[in-house]
């Protein structure tokens, strides 16, 4: 009776939901382009008969994409004809499955959780099993694989207690869901005592670590390193304020405006989280009064420049290369922080504000490792900004601290695919 009402509520708010992405798609028209995907109604796939049937990975955005990366690359490795599919709840997921794999997987937008939807979508493509990323929870989805036959498993799995707590409100829905997964490879001790606390099989739970933490897919663009190699030159010393969110950035430019009172010299890249904010945050940066410069405008820096704004997407790790002190936004806001692994792995000394729950162990480890710190505010990352331009040594310090973190903890992709030999058949 449970999962009837959920498919009922869930038909029943299709409507609302095409209705919304329509009117989103007056200003990106790619939404309407391929709403079609969103009810599995493409064309199916031609299988090679020589190979295993597909296997489906969903990863709703840009940060699970990069976690399942290090997955893909090694199965393909394995085996080069694998079909890969890859589905993404976002235009910005899709966008990074195409830089980091073009055509060696098939991308589709994620059908949506509808009994119809999920039902096309398996018989068209006939999954042998599907990876779900991180905390990726459909019950349609999962309940329908495990009805045909398609193993699931949650990969790099976290369930943060803020998230515990709603779902907990919703276990009646959950706590079968639950059932149906074959598999849970988990992030840590704490996620997997989560997910057990909602009902899930203990002796499915397996902690492995943050696949996050492999980083080889990120080092390798070379063409995108050599257009930001006018930082470099001019020597000045340089800060980054990395994905930030909305309400952040004036924060982050107030702290900025700090420190050029004592350093003139230093200039700041920001870089927005989201895409359909770039316009917004240009504007933010003129009317504050700050000379700038734009990526996506390709020109040669020339003083006075003093915040460069990144623009573009897929080139995180190389402004990060560029810069001497990294801010990691959506901290400074309540929206629980965003990835702090890659600029510690480049040696960078990493800040963050308050809000970390989306990475609270990772942070709390690197703090104690002397690789991070924490800023409760606009004042405090002035400071800090301030400090560390100003004390070379300690910059080296926690640069290292951080490299050496990393590097202790990358050996991830092969034990999560050795995991998952417990219910399919990798290698």
């Amino acid at each position: 009776m449970n999962r009837v009402f959920y498919i009922f509520v869930v038909s029943f708010i299709q409507p609302f939901i095409v209705a919304r992405l329509l009117l989103r798609s007056i200003k990106t028209p790619i939404y309407r382009k391929r709403i079609f995907e969103r009810y599995a109604m493409q064309p199916p796939l031609v299988h090679a008969s020589t190979v295993k049937k597909p296997i489906w990975i969903h990863a709703v955005s840009v940060g699970e994409v990069g976690a399942a990366s290090g997955l893909v690359n090694e199965l393909l490795r394995f085996n080069p004809h694998q079909q890969i599919i890859i589905t993404t709840t976002t235009l910005t997921g899709s966008d990074h499955v195409n830089l980091l794999f073009g055509e060696r997987v098939i991308h589709f937008y994620a059908p949506y959780d509808t009994y119809g939807a999920i039902t096309r979508f398996l018989k068209k493509f006939e999954p042998s099993i599907l990876l779900l990323m991180e905390t990726e929870l459909w019950p349609n989805m999962i309940h329908i694989c495990a009805k045909k036959g398609v193993k699931v498993a949650i990969v790099n799995g976290r369930l943060s207690d803020r998230s515990y707590e709603k779902y907990k409100k919703w276990n009646w829905v959950v706590e079968p869901m639950l059932k149906d997964i074959d598999l849970f490879i988990t992030q840590n001790e704490s996620d997997a005592n989560n997910f057990i606390s909602l009902s899930a099989d203990v002796d499915k739970i397996h902690v492995i670590g943050n696949l996050k933490f492999d980083l080889n897919h990120l080092y390798s663009n070379k063409k995108i390193l050599s257009g930001l190699s006018g930082f470099k030159n001019t020597r000045q010393p340089v800060l980054i304020a990395a994905s930030t969110r909305e309400g952040e950035e004036e924060k982050v430019l107030n702290a900025f405006r700090f420190v050029l009172e004592k350093m003139p010299s230093v200039v700041l890249i920001i870089v927005p989280r989201h895409p359909e904010r770039f316009e917004d945050v240009a504007k933010l940066v003129s009317d504050l009064g700050f000379e700038f410069s734009r990526r996506s405008e390709d020109k040669e820096l020339a003083n006075p420049i003093q915040v460069y704004l990144g623009d573009t997407m897929g080139e995180l790790m190389a402004y990060y290369r560029s810069a001497d002190v990294a801010f990691v936004g959506g901290s400074l806001v309540d929206t629980g922080c965003q990835n702090v692994i890659e600029p510690a792995s480049l040696g960078l000394p990493v800040l963050v504000g308050p809000s970390q729950y989306n990475f609270s162990d990772i942070c709390s480890e690197l703090e104690s490792a002397s690789a991070l710190r924490t800023v409760n505010n606009s004042e405090e990352l002035g400071l800090a900004f301030l400090e560390l331009l100003s004390d070379a040594s300690v910059c080296a310090e926690m640069g290292e601290n951080g490299k050496a973190f990393v590097r202790e903890r990358s050996d991830v992709v092969s034990s999560t695919l050795k995991t998952l030999n417990i219910i399919y058949e990798v290698f």
